[in-house]
């Protein structure tokens, strides 16, 4: 089990408050072997419990189902749709997982799990950003799924947890600005490049991601390359202010030199009232 779904099997504990559930194990069945049996809903839970230790997943299901079936109204019942979320996750069966979180919220909104089934929602998203890369959609949809989280449940470990990962959200938001940022600069459209990684320095959720450091060199970049010398002085400030050791700024400083456009100190930037200008108060 990875160190997340570690994480997320805890939480699932806490959150169902239902302790260390065990049973004796069957052999390995897919569903359509389970005969259905009237059972007390501990004895079908645990063995739900038990199959989705081993990683039965289909046969996990089944019994979670079942005391759904057969004990409608009890909180067992409440427990194994919220397992049944987590066992379709485990699964990677995220589009299912979601649904079955989804259904638990509508039917029980303010039930104590409720936090959990958000989070498990922003989760099923926010795993599927590595496996697409840096597709937009589903970054976004995991961007508004860990702000629910945040927003809903503040003081809670989920939204500590989700916080954490927004940063790693808008880090890959930022980096598609990049990508395209750099497509339009490698084909000589310096103004379109400029918008692009000007979203990097200036929305404020992207300030504190790992590519501002190279979007300030682009911007340098792409002036010297229109002829707004003042602009990419600006930039290169900015640039030297905050990262003064970087290899980013070290590129600046050469690619200005060999234009034969001299630097702008510290001091004369601030006077003109170039730093904080673009980022407040940081810079």
């Amino acid at each position: 089990m990875t160190p997340r779904k570690h994480q997320l099997s805890r939480a699932l504990a806490l959150a169902l408050l239902a302790g260390g559930a065990t049973a004796c194990a069957g052999g390995v069945r897919d569903r359509a072997d389970v005969q259905y049996v009237e059972e007390p809903a501990t004895q079908l839970y645990n063995r739900g419990a038990d199959a989705l230790d081993r990683g039965r997943y289909p046969r996990a299901l089944q019994f979670f189902e079942e005391v759904e079936r057969q004990h409608p109204y009890s909180s067992w019942a409440r427990r194994a749709m919220l397992m049944e979320a987590y066992t379709h996750y485990q699964a990677q069966a995220y589009d299912d997982a979601i649904e079955d979180a989804q259904r638990f919220i509508s039917l029980h909104p303010g039930n104590e799990s409720a936090p959990y089934a958000y989070y498990l929602i922003a989760i099923c998203h926010f795993e599927r950003i590595m496996d697409v890369g840096r597709d937009q959609g589903t970054t976004e949809r995991a961007l508004g799924a860990l702000n629910d989280v945040v927003r809903r449940y503040p003081e809670t470990a989920y939204a500590r947890d989700a916080r954490l990962k927004l940063d790693m959200v808008y880090d890959q938001l930022a980096g598609k600005e990049m990508d395209i940022g750099r497509f339009y600069l490698e084909r000589d459209q310096h103004l379109a490049a400029i918008n692009r990684f000007r979203q990097v320095i200036e929305n404020e959720n992207f300030q504190r991601t790992t590519h501002v450091p190279e979007a300030l060199h682009r911007l340098v970049e792409s002036y010297l390359s229109v002829g707004m010398t003042e602009e990419a002085q600006r930039m290169a400030a900015i640039l030297g202010y905050n990262y003064p050791g970087s290899d980013w700024y070290q590129r600046s400083y050469a690619l200005m030199t060999e234009e034969g456009v001299a630097p702008v100190a510290a001091e004369e930037a601030e006077r003109r009232g170039w730093l904080g200008r673009t980022f407040g108060a940081v810079f």
